[in-house]
């Protein structure tokens, strides 16, 4: 292990002994925020280290199979015992480095939530519209094999059967994340290459989409809105819905008037529901416009290609007649595009985790230098 990440660890064990101490005081027994506050952080750092007391155990008890081997020349059995121990030891040590490391990177607190995901046409007409409705619906297969609830928060279809925008709501959790943690790197842009269903002479097209993942934020971020700020409208809705959603002015339209930031509903049946709704994505917009803003500050200390949401970039090509994909952020290409738009993302999303996960490790290390 890395000296400077047995320096982190030493100071998780150091703060483990401070947090006791101070939750057994009475004054902060007294003060239930701060003892709310402290007990979080108390869970958190005891996982730390008890994992890193873990560690050191198991190098003990390497060193021990190592002096055991070495001290067995003439003993076969003694020496069969002490390989196995170090074989033993070695693997673990090996699992519990890898959790270690994951552990001690800066967590993201917006990973657990909900997640809106925008999918817009972009250059291509026709075929982009269509192209939004497929990765609509990878997403949704994706969400289906992840065991997520999804919601049609708005959707503008096309003539020929896309979507020339459309939101959808996604929660759960996957391999120990929830829905934004699992698809915020999917935001930027998507290039297709394909023959069109319309075209004759049999030529490959490019067109694009952009996506945007917005995290879902707590009801208090919403309050947190000056009401003076909302100009709300009300509409008729479109799409599908039965008679109900045609005949009555349902559909809401929020402005946030400060920065002409907009977000609408009109899946719901009333208009009540509606309106709630789309609140809950006018404040994710808002929040992910300031996220941006703080990324785009702290990109001049230190730049990662993941993860920086940037509707113009282009990170994703699809080729059809190579069923290939390439993300172009990390040089990842898969040869299973199909499966992949039948909602088989999880080598996608995880060689995306993967990257930003050793982004961070190197910026601890570079931190701790």
């Amino acid at each position: 292990m890395k000296p400077f990440l047995r320096q982190q660890l030493a100071r998780y064990a150091d703060r483990l002994g401070e947090l006791e101490f101070l939750l057994s005081r009475e004054d902060i027994m007294k003060d239930m925020d701060q003892f709310l506050v402290l007990s979080r952080e108390h869970t958190d750092v005891a996982a730390v280290a008890s994992r890193w007391a873990r560690y050191q155990q198991r190098e003990a008890d390497l060193a021990a199979g190592q002096e055991m081997l070495a001290g067995a020349a003439d003993d076969a059995d003694m020496a069969e015992m002490a390989q196995e121990e170090i074989d033993s030891a070695t693997a673990e040590l090996a699992q519990l480095e890898g959790e270690l490391q994951r552990m001690l990177l800066p967590k993201d607190p917006d990973d657990a939530r909900p997640a809106f995901v925008e999918i817009r046409a972009g250059t291509g007409g026709d075929e982009s519209a269509l192209f939004a409705g497929d990765l609509l619906r990878m997403y949704m297969r994706y969400a289906d094999r992840c065991g997520w609830k999804t919601e049609i928060v708005s959707e503008s279809p096309s003539e020929l059967g896309g979507y020339k925008e459309v939101v959808v709501r996604m929660e759960g959790h996957h391999n120990g994340t929830g829905a934004y943690g699992a698809l915020k790197f999917e935001s930027g842009g998507h290039r297709v290459q394909r023959v069109p269903a319309t075209e004759t002479q049999g030529r490959i097209h490019t067109s694009a989409c952009t996506i945007a993942v917005l995290a879902e934020q707590d009801e208090a971020e919403a309050i947190k809105i000056n009401p003076s700020d909302l100009r709300i409208d009300t509409y008729r809705a479109s799409g599908a819905g039965g008679q109900h959603i045609n005949k009555t002015d349902s559909a809401v339209r929020i402005t946030h008037i400060p920065t002409g930031i907009v977000a609408e509903c009109q899946d719901g049946r009333s208009q009540h529901s509606n309106k709630a709704q789309a609140l809950k994505v006018l404040t994710a917009r808002i929040h992910e416009k300031d996220r941006s803003e703080r990324a785009a500050k702290d990109a001049a200390e230190r730049k990662s290609l993941v993860g920086s949401g940037d509707r113009s970039d282009r990170i994703r090509t699809y080729n059809f007649p190579q069923g290939r994909l390439t993300d172009h952020r990390i040089n990842l290409t898969l040869y299973k595009l199909l499966y992949i738009m039948e909602g088989d993302m999880d080598d996608v999303v995880q060689a995306l985790q993967a990257y930003e996960a050793a982004q961070q490790l190197a910026a601890l290390e570079v931190g701790a230098a």
